[in-house]
């Protein structure tokens, strides 16, 4: 039975991990724990307000914890809650403003240790279990780091991109390849050389794509937001790429108006659908050649900011932050579209790992 337990502890002052006492405001301790499987949502916060949060939720109990980290390590998470990624038993939060990730138990949401001295780190993902890739945003450079020994070991510079003016964001990897979408004030992907830490190649496409999948047929997708009006970097109209990755060459581009707002391209479990928010949340085949007319979901008169699909039944998790200063909403759908629970999460719920 998957539940969540509470007792609370005196919060430590002292983890043994890190050598010595930290220079963190420790409140008391709660002792969590959650049994099989689930969904962790990282909770950006407000800027600069160190209100970061991660929310745990039970699909099957439709029961939700917020604040886990806090609870169970007995201090904050820290200034906007970036991503999350987990491998074997330990989840990665990505902590941005923060400079930080740490590593929790994945269970008990415990610390295990923390990288630090990051620039505004991104995204985490792993080539080994002593290498990992994180990116960043107003940074040239890929930061290459040991999780085993939670240490920077290395950098990937990153080529065309200033350091107040460009981002490396999502990552995905095909072979020895890791491909990654360069979103601010940039127009392209860069594909890595796992084998020689280096960017060996790279794929101009529209202006700012904000993230990036990879389908069941080794077919990148990308949305790009078109920039806004009077940006420095240009404005055009939006769109969606079908890249393939062996070739890296773009296959199809689906156009959209000037003026909207594509975001968040995602993908269900089996490869063979992505969704996306443009207002309504958006829905295709990966073997579609065109993009539907008639949304997933309907807009709902609010920002959704935040998508995800479950691998394992396909319901469609859709973040609402409202007005990014109270805790937001999140929706939860079948594969149909048919309405399933709502809850609420932090404040500005952005991303999302499935456990």
């Amino acid at each position: 039975m998957k539940r969540i337990l509470r007792h609370i502890l005196p919060a430590a002052l002292c983890l043994s991990v890190f050598g010595g006492c930290m220079k963190w405001d420790y409140d008391t301790q709660e002792e969590l724990s959650a049994t099989g499987t689930g969904l962790f949502i990282t909770n950006e916060g407000m800027f600069q307000y160190g209100n970061a949060s991660l929310s745990y939720y039970d699909p099957e109990t439709k029961q939700v914890e917020n604040e886990v980290f806090r609870r169970a390590n007995g201090f904050k998470l820290g200034d906007v809650a970036q991503s999350m990624t987990i491998r074997d038993g330990v989840g990665w939060v990505v902590v941005n403003n923060s400079h930080v990730i740490f590593a929790i138990d994945i269970n008990t949401f415990k610390e295990l240790g923390r990288i630090t001295n990051l620039s505004s780190s991104r995204y985490m993902h792993f080539i080994s279990d002593e290498k990992a890739y994180v990116t960043q945003i107003w940074d040239n450079r890929i930061f290459i780091v040991n999780p085993k020994r939670y240490e920077i070991t290395g950098y990937i510079e990153c080529p065309n991109m200033g350091m107040q003016s460009g981002s490396t964001e999502q990552m995905v990897q095909y072979g020895k390849y890791v491909f990654v979408n360069c979103w601010s004030y940039q127009n392209r992907i860069l594909r890595i050389d796992t084998e020689t830490d280096r960017v060996d190649a790279e794929l101009v496409v529209g202006i700012q794509p904000t993230s990036l999948v990879m389908d069941k047929n080794h077919k990148l997708w990308t949305i790009t937001d078109g920039g806004y009006e009077g940006s420095p970097y240009g404005y055009e109209a939006p769109a969606l790429y079908r890249i393939d990755a062996a070739t890296f060459r773009i296959e199809q581009k689906f156009p959209f108006k000037l003026g909207d707002s594509p975001s968040e391209v995602q993908i269900n479990g089996t490869g063979d659908k992505i969704f996306w928010i443009n207002d309504d949340i958006w829905s295709m085949n990966v073997d579609d050649e065109r993009v539907p007319v008639r949304p997933f979901l309907k807009y709902r008169g609010t920002k959704y900011y935040g998508l995800t699909v479950n691998p394992r039944n396909g319901d469609v998790y859709v973040a609402d932050a409202i007005d990014y200063q109270q805790p937001g909403v999140i929706y939860r759908y079948t594969a149909d579209g048919e309405p399933v629970d709502e809850f609420y999460a932090g404040i500005a719920p952005g991303a999302f790992c499935w456990k």
